[in-house]
């Protein structure tokens, strides 16, 4: 399958000059769209999950062809850009832009790009476990007790003992979604874990990222 996809806000204009994009780019490639898909008046910084590109996303066969007008349609954030370029890439699928004519394939720039997702992880997971490390420490400098008190009901649920990782996260400005997928629990159970509880109340200063 070929997909062309547009994401716009509200300007119709810009809809149809993408359309006129991909078209181009299309033809260019010995190719035609099978189907489009169009996230309107939606924001770059949501999920991917949450607009119809994931639906697209979760569709990818080994073949099959994304085209959009520019890497920015996908995602307005660095690592959401990545990840979905890095699942495209584990599913076999290509993807093409028209603006910044990147291409996404069987070539020595998509190896070198495979090689940049698997070091970006590593080192955002070890900038997340530094500054967990640090929050923690100065919690406890502050005289705040960690965990649960001892004589406590032992729990069964998922995210006790895990209320101070989760706000320092919050305050890191870690999506509630990506803390979910994290903890392995449901956006709406960490919801009701945090109830009235924000980031606004984790009482160390942020750590600059």
């Amino acid at each position: 399958m070929i997909y062309g996809y547009i994401r716009v806000s509200t300007d119709k204009q810009d809809c149809a000059n993408q359309k006129l994009g991909i078209e181009a780019k299309a033809a260019k490639l010995g190719i035609c769209i099978d189907k489009y898909i169009e996230d309107s008046g939606i924001s770059g910084t949501i999920e991917p999950k949450n607009r119809a590109l994931g639906g697209i996303l979760k569709k990818l066969h080994p073949g099959d062809v994304l085209i959009c007008s520019e890497l920015s349609r996908l995602g307005r954030k660095l690592f959401m850009i990545m990840r979905i370029l890095e699942h495209c890439m584990n599913v076999g699928a290509r993807v093409y832009t028209v603006k910044d004519g990147y291409e996404l394939g069987d070539n020595i720039q998509s190896k070198v790009l495979a090689f940049a997702f698997g070091l970006s992880a590593e080192i955002e997971r070890d900038l997340i476990s530094q500054r967990t490390k640090e929050a923690l420490a100065c919690r406890r400098a502050a005289g705040h007790k960690l965990g649960r008190k001892k004589g406590s009901k032992n729990r069964t649920h998922k995210l006790d003992g895990k209320t101070d990782m989760i706000l320092f996260l919050i305050n890191c400005g870690i999506p509630k979604t990506q803390i979910a997928r994290r903890m392995k629990v449901s956006l709406s159970t960490l919801y009701k874990h945090l109830g009235q509880r924000s980031a606004d109340h984790f009482s160390c200063p942020k750590i600059p990222k």
